[in-house]
């Protein structure tokens, strides 16, 4: 009996991900391969990529604390916080921050050392890393491909790490299918303001030739007419170059002005839409006018509780979970929230009805101080 349907099977071909798809400039499909969507909105847009920076480069900042599980006994030799803190280094943290990002998933190859113990930890490129399933459906291993080389992993010698996917039993989700629209939007207005400093800075139009008696212009008068009109008025070295009409020609303008478009609330809305999908506050990439947040301390305050810290949490007890190792991100040493702990600081310390070994305990020290 299947209790909750049936799996992939074992040999099934890659699945891809499912992200999401928009309109983009001049009315083409937002792409749909992982690589068109990093080029398109990582490379191509500067919200973007500073929203992921500051999460990836936050993630990748903290101090990690680490503790053997099960804890060892008393006359053992204390496990070494700082070995596994080289582990699990501040350039790892920040690349598979980035991945998890605009992929959803992050996979981690845990490199052996001569005695066979866990000596490094490399982060493989998501889009060459498939799931290789068993006959249930369960991931047994996982191939990397990159270029004509192909290796398979065991499934203990990679660290999954994915963002929940409700509709993929294998693969995470990523923050780029939902940022779409929005990149769409974003970077087809910064397109079009760049095609008005192109043609004049001004909106296009048209030059109407209206002799009263009904003729046209001669072949050769019309040629000559988009010649002058190419090298004497077009791009933005000849922007606001008065134009001197002869012969019975007037213009007449005929697309929307850049005000009657609104670009300036278009792309901030659009902005505000990216810094929304990977969850960044609008006020620290620039945005203003943005009065979500009393001010910018509470807009940084905001950013580690909701993002940093359980984006960093995910990643290191999956890793933790595969190394035995309790790994965690030490708050006290996170100058963004230095405010939360002087005050829970202030709120302890003013409990009268608390014992000082209850005291101690609460802020994270032994209820007994060492002498």
């Amino acid at each position: 009996m299947r209790w909750f349907g049936r799996k992939a099977a074992s040999d099934a071909p890659g699945r891809p991900f499912l992200l999401g798809a928009a309109w983009g400039a001049g009315g083409e499909l937002w792409p749909r391969s992982y690589e068109a969507q990093v080029r398109e909105a990582y490379l191509g847009n500067a919200v973007a990529q500073r929203c992921v920076r500051l999460v990836s480069e936050a993630v990748g900042s903290v101090v990690v604390d680490a503790a053997q599980e099960p804890p060892p006994p008393p006359s053992a030799v204390p496990l070494p916080s700082k070995g596994w803190g080289g582990l699990v280094a501040p350039s790892l943290l920040e690349t598979a921050t980035t991945h998890l990002l605009l992929h959803g998933n992050a996979f981690l190859h845990v490199g052996l050392d001569a005695r066979g113990e866990p000596g490094r930890l490399f982060a493989l490129r998501p889009e060459r890393v498939k799931v290789v399933a068993d006959g249930g459906g369960w991931p047994s291993g996982y191939r990397y491909r990159a270029g004509a080389a192909e290796r398979v992993y065991a499934a203990d010698a990679v660290v999954h790490v994915r963002s929940p996917h409700p509709l993929d039993d294998h693969y995470g989700l990523g923050c780029l299918g939902a940022a779409a629209a929005a990149v769409a939007v974003h970077n087809a207005a910064a397109r079009w303001n760049k095609a008005l400093l192109d043609n004049a800075a001004r909106p296009s139009g048209a030059l109407v030739y209206d002799p009263g008696d009904g003729s046209v212009l001669a072949p050769a008068q019309y040629e000559r007419l988009k010649a002058e009109m190419a090298a004497e008025f077009a791009g933005s070295g000849n922007a606001g170059r008065p134009m001197l009409l002869e012969g019975g020609l007037k213009w007449q303008a005929l697309s929307l002005s850049p005000a009657d478009m609104d670009f300036v609330e278009i792309k901030a809305a659009a902005a505000r839409e990216i810094a929304l999908a990977f969850g960044v506050p609008p006020m620290l990439v620039g945005l203003p006018g943005d009065n979500a947040y009393a001010n910018y301390r509470e807009a940084v305050r905001s950013l580690w509780r909701l993002t940093v810290l359980p984006m960093a949490g995910k990643i290191l007890d999956a890793v933790g979970e595969r190394l035995g190792v309790r790994l965690a991100v030490d708050v006290d040493q996170v100058s963004a929230l230095h405010a939360d702990r002087a005050e829970l600081w202030r709120q302890v310390s003013a409990a009268d009805f608390l014992s000082v070994a209850e005291k101690r305990e609460m802020l994270g020290f032994s209820r007994e101080a060492q002498v």
